[in-house]
């Protein structure tokens, strides 16, 4: 069958429809059905190796649909659903298009080509979703030694520009960051061949738009430029008409799969009692065969307190939502990665870009804002051929809202079942075992927990000390060090009667030789009945005590003018 690619001179994007023989399908027998590999694609031999030293071969059908248009240095359009592989679909031509001191000593370069400044650029809505991207183009760029640097708010800008300094190849980054230090003239863009603009809907989403053009209007003419997400809402081809030259199109599905949510992620939906989900969670986390798992919020508060009730119940949970600083939040993704963690509650700030591996349940303890969102949370599960479970737990309120998510997506829950924590069907549908209770036993609690996992000390201001991950009261050896050095203070408190213990009689200076002593005492009828007493300086030209201040209440007043 021959391939077919229309590709116009209208501002239009092409559509690159695939044959099916490229679409192999996203099971476990996919490296058996597809022949294809990343060497046959003419990626260069280093990075293949790199690929090949973490056991990745065979690409995925966005990524073997995307490279060969890529590496030839035409703008794309690349979509495909969330899992499949997008990251090294653009990810790999930006590391071919770079030019690194091993392209020169293998002879495919001149040292003159040869630059500190970046020559490609990455925006990412997300500073999580930033992470992913630079740990996956570090990976494949290992053996070429390409510098990649994320740039993202949170952290100080003095470390991101010493990197700077010292030279990068590619720059990932979040909108906000990357224009500051652009606009501060620390981050010099005029050497960018490359751009990609990953998940772009979301960008859009957030209100990044506006940062986004900025960034782009101080980049190079001639460049090319990739744009890729799971979903091409109106708004992103219009970003693609304005600044992206004859693009491709290209989307790919795999032939059994033609669903909008990946075919081997078994969703459920129960329609669920606030009051209760934390039972049903509770329970649902001891399921048979239940690997890592992440529940997601709609709200900050909402995942806090979630995560504070399991750890109460006995799991090793970790979170991360937008009232956590970085190095928090970085902390509990590594925990989560590292397996000191099991659950991970979060905000949709995770539904992108989080590939972790194991990721076994999805759970949505909130309905999602709208079926975009729902996408992106259910996708982190079911990744990379994978299977994977998703439960969705709707709160009666929030049944209009799923019922419009159900019908975008073309689901089959139109109506969920009215489920509890005891509900027979619950367990049997999720492998809960009979007699499971809200509490995990002790004999099975055997992860590390979060404490296991070293926080990262990103000097964060602001936040109330929100991101440095200690508790209200608690302290560091190095405080009490410095607290023992501290001279001890008498603290205990004595009460006083003018200035005399309470308890002792209050000596008047007694007369002597050419000295007179005279005492002036003035007495408070109002409603307190207190008496205060003054003493005038002796006659040496002592100080004269202060007189104390009497306040007269109103009633006081009536009556004394009275």
């Amino acid at each position: 069958m021959v391939l077919r690619r229309v590709v116009t001179k209208s501002p239009t994007p092409a559509r690159y429809d695939p044959p099916r023989r490229l679409v192999p399908r996203l099971t476990e027998e996919a490296s058996i059905l597809s022949t294809t590999t990343f060497r046959s694609l003419g990626i260069l031999a280093e990075t293949a190796e790199a690929l090949e030293a973490v056991g990745i071969t065979t690409p995925f059908p966005i990524q073997e649909m995307t490279l060969p248009v890529a590496l030839a240095g035409k703008d794309v359009i690349g979509q495909a659903k969330t899992g499949t592989g997008k990251t090294l679909g653009f990810g790999l031509p930006l590391l071919e298009a770079v030019v690194v001191p091993a392209d020169v000593e293998a002879g495919r370069a001149t040292p003159e080509q040869l630059t500190d400044a970046p020559q490609a650029l990455v925006v990412v809505p997300t500073r999580e979703l930033c992470q992913q991207v630079t740990n996956d183009l570090l990976t494949a760029g290992k053996a070429r030694n390409v510098r990649v640097l994320s740039i993202i708010g949170g952290r100080p800008q003095e470390q991101q520009v010493e990197a700077l300094n010292k030279g990068v190849d590619i720059v990932v980054g979040t909108p906000g960051r990357l224009l500051d230090l652009a606009g501060q003239r620390k981050l010099d863009l005029s050497k960018i061949k490359g751009l990609v603009l990953d998940e772009a809907d979301e960008m859009l989403d957030l209100g990044f738009l506006p940062d986004v053009e900025k960034i782009i209007e101080r980049l190079p003419a001639k460049r090319q430029t990739m744009l890729f997400s799971a979903t091409m809402p109106g708004q992103v081809i219009s970003l693609a008409r304005r600044y992206m030259s004859q693009p491709t199109h290209i989307r790919a599905t795999s032939p059994d799969d033609e669903g909008k949510t990946v075919a081997n992620i078994t969703q459920h939906v129960f329609r669920a009692h606030s009051m209760d989900k934390p039972e049903m969670v509770a329970r649902i986390l001891q399921a048979e065969g239940r690997g890592l798992v992440m529940v997601f919020t709609r709200t900050k508060r909402t995942a806090a307190d979630l995560t504070e009730q399991l750890l109460r119940r006995g799991f090793a949970a970790g979170s991360v939502h937008g009232d956590l600083g970085q190095g928090a939040r970085e902390q509990a993704l590594r925990a989560f990665r590292n397996g000191k963690v099991d659950v991970l509650v979060c905000t949709d700030v995770a539904a992108r870009g989080i590939d972790v591996e194991g990721v076994t349940h999805v759970l949505n303890y909130q309905t999602p804002d709208d079926e975009k969102t729902y996408l992106h949370r259910v996708g982190r599960t079911g990744r990379a051929g994978a299977t994977g479970i998703a439960v969705t737990l709707v709160d009666w309120d929030d049944i209009p809202r799923w019922q419009l998510i159900n019908k975008a997506l073309g689901l089959d829950f139109h109506d969920p079942e009215e489920t509890y924590s005891t509900s027979p069907h619950l367990y049997e549908k999720l492998g809960i075992p009979e007699g499971t209770k809200g509490v995990l036993p002790r004999s099975e609690r055997t992860r590390a927990g979060l404490a296991a996992e070293e926080l990262e000390d990103l000097g964060e201001s602001g936040r109330g000390g929100r991101g440095n991950g200690r508790k209200r009261g608690a302290a560091t050896a190095k405080d009490e060090s410095e607290r023992a050095e501290r001279p001890a203070r008498n603290r205990s408190r004595r009460r006083t009667r003018s200035g005399q213990p309470v308890g002792q009689a209050a000596t008047v200076p007694t007369q002597s030789a050419g000295t007179t002593a005279t005492t002036d005492t003035a007495v408070d009828t109002g409603k307190s009945g207190a008496a205060t007493a003054t003493a005038t300086a002796d006659a040496e030209g002592g100080p004269r005590k202060p007189r104390r201040r009497r306040r007269r209440t109103r009633g006081a007043a009536a009556q004394s003018e009275g």
